[in-house]
């Protein structure tokens, strides 16, 4: 039923993060060392502090200890409002150890609402660095801020994305919609400048045991720039596929190959890592695969975290399969599969708890953090299939239109149009024919686009609501607006670009000079897109205020030096006002 709670839902909330993570109350005295069974000389906190999961009145709290032997380490925590830790509002201690991957993580409760803290870890005589937090409103407050990102590959370049986020003044929190790590083998994917940076992944090889995943987060925990955003806000963090493997999938994965051993066992590694190494609460001790959550910034935002990856989504799509050997493509089977109405993303059990949720739910947005494109984006089916430029595509439908106009003496035929039809109408081979006679196409089918009917139904849980959503995974940056089935307006969506993962400008070989015109002719091929960028990496920031919902663009001008300027000319304002989803666009 609509709006209520099963006894199972009860039991998940109620135990939500018992067990998993140490709860510390308050003031419960200092750490000792006395009760230590093994003496270790030396300890470090190399790899960072970071808080998360920011609710009214709790945080996580994240560190990890390396220390110069196996051992089991006790770490005490301090809690303060001011930087000197003079007044004190939580302290404790506990233990970690090498099956925790020396990681340890903390639910600090009752703390007050939106409410800014401080805090360290100390261990064996040694004191972290000091991090700053924030919990959030559980009143009305006038804005909340949030910073968005995803997708950041280590040897593809420096992590100038999330130092300039770290610049960001009053953020509330910032939303990580995946990628955090990349699961490859050195060499292999966006690493042509690796060694030149003195950024080659570890381990060496692909990541297929816990060993291997924990290795590669501690790696990019060492990562200044990750380590100073971490040290300042709040993240909140949902994962998509390379925390596993390349187009992961319910039960497999694009990357995970015959001779690879259990998918389901290096994804269970997979997760494991993920718990250990990200300041997420968990639903429960030992639960590492149910991730999607809720978080209430007042009456002002209900921001829902959602897993279109892990949990219940089918297997992507492929146009490969619809092609009888030749060119011609099979669209009629392709359709019936692509609009199946059990082909699931979020799955029957995640659904009836958004659709509840967002029942009894009140704020004035309502904010769907998730991984992937939600907006419709189809394109001409050469152009999706990779087949043909948008350039090439518009000189051959140009041809082809001027073909059918000469077929048909047109009267309103220039001297100068079909001079220029003779000089190039041999470019109208059959293949090429072929291809422009294709429909227009999903250009992702690892997106929503290959989930129609159950995007379909997720836009209907919102309706008469101020939908929006934010989505990464493209590596570029997008702008929508969200159309139901009957075509009506009914959200925005806000797309953000890479931390250092490349995108359009790569894969399709964009130069500089025509990647404004690539960027338009995005624009105007695909319905309902407002915005594109396919070229810069960078982050966006959301503001919600009563009346409107504020999206801007933040790019770096390079991820190849740790010395980078801000692309003031590149960024973009989008904006929207409530009850009235379309996008309102600002170039500066």
């Amino acid at each position: 039923m609509k709006g209520s709670i099963s006894r199972r839902d009860f039991l998940i909330l109620t135990a939500r993060g018992a067990g998993a993570a140490i709860v510390s109350y308050g003031l419960m005295g200092c750490a000792t060392d006395e009760n230590d069974d093994q003496v270790v000389n030396n300890v470090s906190f190399n790899h960072g502090i970071a808080s998360g999961d920011p609710l009214a009145n709790s945080i996580i709290l994240w560190t990890r200890i390396t220390p110069d032997t196996e051992a089991e380490l006790t770490v005490s925590w301090e809690v303060a409002k001011d930087q000197t830790f003079t007044e004190l509002i939580s302290t404790g201690n506990s233990t970690t150890n090498a099956s925790k991957d020396y990681t340890i993580k903390v639910d600090v409760i009752g703390l007050e609402a939106d409410t800014s803290y401080y805090y360290r870890f100390i261990s064996h005589g040694v004191t972290s660095g000091i991090g700053t937090t924030k919990t959030i409103s559980n009143g009305s407050p006038d804005s909340v801020k949030l910073a968005v990102m995803s997708c950041a590959n280590y040897p593809a370049g420096y992590f100038n994305v999330y130092n300039l986020a770290a610049q960001q003044e009053e953020l509330d929190a910032v939303l990580h919609l995946g990628d955090y790590i990349y699961e490859y083998a050195r060499g292999e994917y966006a690493s042509e400048n690796a060694e030149a940076l003195a950024r080659e992944v570890l381990p060496a090889t692909e990541l297929f045991s816990l060993s291997d995943y924990r290795t590669r987060y501690a790696q990019y925990h060492s990562d200044p720039d990750l380590q100073l955003l971490h040290s300042k806000v709040p993240f909140i963090t949902v994962w998509d596929d390379h925390e596993i493997a390349d187009d992961t999938w319910r039960d497999g994965a694009g990357n995970h190959n015959d001779g690879e051993g259990s998918f389901e066992e290096r994804k269970l590694a997979a997760l494991q890592a993920y718990f250990e190494w990200l300041p997420i609460r968990p639903w429960s001790e030992g639960n590492n695969e149910e991730i999607y959550r809720h978080f209430a910034f007042g009456d002002l935002v209900d921001l829902y975290m959602l897993d279109t990856r892990v949990l219940a989504r089918d297997q992507q799509l492929s146009y490969a399969d619809y092609f009888d050997g030749s060119t011609l493509f099979d669209e009629q089977t392709f359709n019936q599969d692509l609009y199946e109405t059990e082909r699931n993303m979020l799955g029957t059990e995640q659904l009836q708890w958004l659709e509840d949720s967002v029942s009894v739910n009140a704020g004035r947005w309502q904010l769907l953090g998730q991984q992937v494109l939600m907006g419709e984006m189809k394109l001409p089916g050469a152009i999706a299939l990779n087949a043909m430029s948008s350039s090439d595509y518009e000189e051959l439908g140009g041809l082809a239109l001027l073909a059918a106009r000469i077929e048909a003496s047109d009267p309103t035929l220039t001297a100068a149009e079909q001079d220029y039809y003779a000089e190039n109408s041999d470019k109208l081979t059959a293949d090429a024919l072929s291809l422009l006679s294709f429909p227009e196409l999903p250009y992702n089918l690892d997106a929503w686009d290959g989930y129609a009917t159950e995007r379909d139904k997720v836009l209907a849980i919102f309706n008469e609501k101020n939908l929006v959503v934010i989505a990464g995974d493209t590596h570029n940056a997008w702008a929508n607006e969200l159309s139901n089935a009957d075509g009506s307006i009914v959200g925005v969506e806000f797309a953000v670009s890479s931390i250092s993962s490349p995108g359009l400008e790569y894969y399709l070989g964009i130069s500089d000079d025509v990647i404004e015109s690539t960027e338009n002719g995005f624009v105007s091929l695909i319905e309902g897109l407002k915005y594109s960028n396919a070229k810069d990496r960078g982050f966006l920031t959301l503001t919600f205020t009563q009346d409107k919902v504020e999206s801007q663009w933040h790019y770096v001008d390079t991820i190849l030096s740790d010395q980078y300027q801000t692309l003031t000319e590149r960024s973009t304002v989008a904006s929207s006002l409530v009850n009235e989803p379309a996008l309102i666009l600002t170039t500066d």
